[in-house]
């Protein structure tokens, strides 16, 4: 009896350190050779459950991540069949309960551990299957975009440029062809060539910046032409005094500074819309521009001493709205409407944020 007792206590510590090679084999090769560990592992198992009746925890855990890692590999059917040895051995092996229980644990878990590995790849490849989903349907977006932007750009520069430079050259065909034309009028032929040429000029510009993305992916480049800013606002005051005989001032508060360049081009071009605005539906009325910077904005007034025209009336409104969309894109707002004196006024504010505190 003694040594009946001393044999299966021998037993169950070689089992112990069967299961433990195992556990210890199946570590690292479980990741690199999942088919070899997996392998190796069920045989042990089974070697350790026919020799010594007996399968340790270690065994058990290295039995399953085995059976795990061949589920999330893909190899399911090998780790079905490699669960088919402990459930022989269950039918036709001893009849002892404890080792049939052993010999039933390893064979339903063996499929449980291979599924639960399977269910975690099906899940890792519908999230790479959806990330890859989005990436096409964002570049399909991004790619009719900029197919859009393209036609806009061709029509604008088919109809819109093809027009103003025909403005220009009869313009200055008007100026050198008619004799006897007084200086006065001379002069106006030449502001109008002007103006069609900085029009022009500006035109390009725009279908720079709509073809920009077609232009960067096709050579890594994009156009660095420096922008309008609140720089250029004496000359933009300028053009508008010698192409309307508009009397314009440029009123300065508070500490002028450099903003970000966002801003100063939204500000700059809703000068140059109201002073449009100003000249199509107040022509010759005086026009104030203020500038007024303060320590967290800017604040921006136009003010002409025309007749004014009521906000109800949609006059316009295509330009007051790309005032209004212009502000909102950099963070500020426009109002605009009749003054209380007369004229029509247009104020607006932006942050004072400047390209360096971005």
């Amino acid at each position: 009896m003694a040594g009946g007792g001393d044999g299966s206590v021998v037993g169950v510590q070689l089992a112990l350190v069967v299961g433990l090679l195992c556990l210890c084999t199946a570590l690292p090769l479980v990741f690199l050779r999942p088919v070899t560990a997996g392998i190796a592992v069920s045989v042990a198992s089974v070697w350790s459950l026919t020799v010594f009746q007996t399968v340790t925890l270690a065994g058990f855990g290295a039995q399953l991540i085995a059976q795990y890692r061949l589920g999330r590999n893909g190899r399911q059917l090998l780790a079905v069949v490699l669960g088919l040895p402990f459930l022989l051995l269950a039918l036709a092996g001893p009849v002892d309960p404890d080792f049939r229980v052993r010999a039933v644990l390893l064979a339903a878990l063996a499929p449980v551990a291979a599924l639960a590995g399977l269910a975690q790849r099906a899940r890792k490849q519908v999230l790479e299957n959806t990330a890859t989903r989005e990436a096409i349907v964002g570049t399909l977006l991004e790619n009719t975009a900029r197919g859009e932007r393209a036609r806009i750009a061709r029509e604008l520069h088919d109809v819109v440029a093809h027009h103003i430079s025909m403005v220009a050259v009869q313009a200055e065909t008007a100026r050198l062809a008619t004799t006897g034309m007084p200086a006065e009028g001379a002069k106006r032929l030449l502001g109008i060539g002007d103006t069609a040429r900085a029009a022009l000029t500006e035109m390009r510009r725009l279908l720079g910046v709509l073809r920009d993305d077609t232009t960067q992916a096709a050579t890594g480049t994009a156009d660095r032409r420096p922008q309008p800013s609140l720089r250029q606002l004496n000359e933009l005051l300028d053009e508008a005094r010698d192409a309307s005989r508009t009397a314009a001032r440029l009123i300065v508060r508070g500490y002028p500074r450099e903003l970000d360049p966002g801003v100063e081009l939204a500000a700059y071009r809703i000068v140059q819309e109201s002073l449009t605005n100003a000249r199509r539906h107040a022509s010759g009325a005086a026009v104030d521009v203020e500038l007024n910077y303060t320590d967290s904005d800017l604040r921006l007034r136009i003010r002409d001493n025309g007749p004014g025209m009521s906000t109800a009336v949609p006059a316009g409104g295509q330009g007051l709205l790309g005032m209004r969309e212009r502000a909102a894109a950099v963070g500020g707002e426009v109002r605009t409407g009749s003054a209380v004196s007369g004229g029509f006024v247009v104020e607006a504010r932006f942050p004072a944020t400047t390209e360096e505190s971005l």
